[in-house]
């Protein structure tokens, strides 16, 4: 009975995320050394999904250095609400209201991309959305079924509905079904943005929220660099050296 257990104990966990791992991913193709595309996502959250999402785990300071930007700049243009430099990324939407407004608070996105997959699922997540008249917000996306937030940015994007085949996928036995993908959607209404603007756009989002799952990472990165040319010198030298032992052997 104990091996059983155990065995369904290991097994379960392998069997949940491999669940989910089925949903077709756009590729983000983000480069999180990119500080300038780092800097256009922290601006584009700030402006537009701070008022109900937070970065509780962020400083303003910490993202203000590692992005190059000077703290007289980022006061001015990404602190709206009298925080100080050192205080976490917050907002003042209180969490009974949100839940009351959208059925659910909004999440805190700092590890968004760390509990996710990656950059790549916000991105298809942003680029996502599709007319669902029987949702409250009137939308649904593609890889969070039955999404319980409004597309904030669908006057930027244009207005999309899944394909006629889509719908007819869908109207199949569950079984029948396979996971929606970018490619089932159709726009039918265009956006203030071209795709090209638009992509470029979710993508410094992603970008940023992949850099607050691990600020880090960029560190990790140069130094990863320097730690291989080291190991590539020592083993030139440790090549060199053996052979110098070895000389009169052979």
């Amino acid at each position: 009975m104990k091996k059983v257990l155990v065995t369904l104990l290991c097994v379960f966990p392998a069997m949940v995320f491999a669940a989910g791992g089925n949903i077709p991913l756009d590729k983000a193709n983000n480069d999180i050394t990119d500080k300038a595309s780092l800097r256009n996502g922290a601006e584009t959250f700030m402006n537009s999904c701070l008022g109900c999402h937070s970065l509780k785990y962020q400083r303003y300071n910490r993202t203000f250095a590692d992005l190059g930007i000077d703290e007289k700049e980022g006061i001015e243009t990404l602190m709206f609400t009298g925080e100080k430099p050192g205080d976490h990324i917050t907002n003042n939407m209180p969490e009974a209201e949100a839940a009351a407004w959208f059925g659910a608070a909004p999440p805190d996105l700092t590890l968004v991309a760390r509990s996710r997959k990656g950059a790549d699922w916000i991105y298809t997540y942003l680029r996502g959305f599709y007319v669902d008249p029987e949702r409250p917000f009137g939308v649904n996306n593609i890889v969070f079924k039955d999404v319980g937030m409004p597309h904030v940015f669908q006057n930027l994007q244009g207005v999309q509905e899944l394909s006629d085949d889509a719908k007819a996928m869908l109207a199949l036995p569950t079984k029948e079904q396979r996971p929606l993908s970018s490619d089932d959607l159709v726009m039918v209404q265009e956006g203030t943005m071209t795709a090209a603007e638009y992509d470029t756009m979710v993508r410094d989002l992603a970008n940023f929220l992949e850099y607050t799952g691990e600020p880090s990472k960029v560190d990790r990165i140069r130094l990863g660099y320097w730690v291989m040319g080291f190991l590539v010198i020592l083993f030139i030298l440790s090549y060199l050296l053996k052979k110098e032992y070895w000389r009169d052997v052979h």
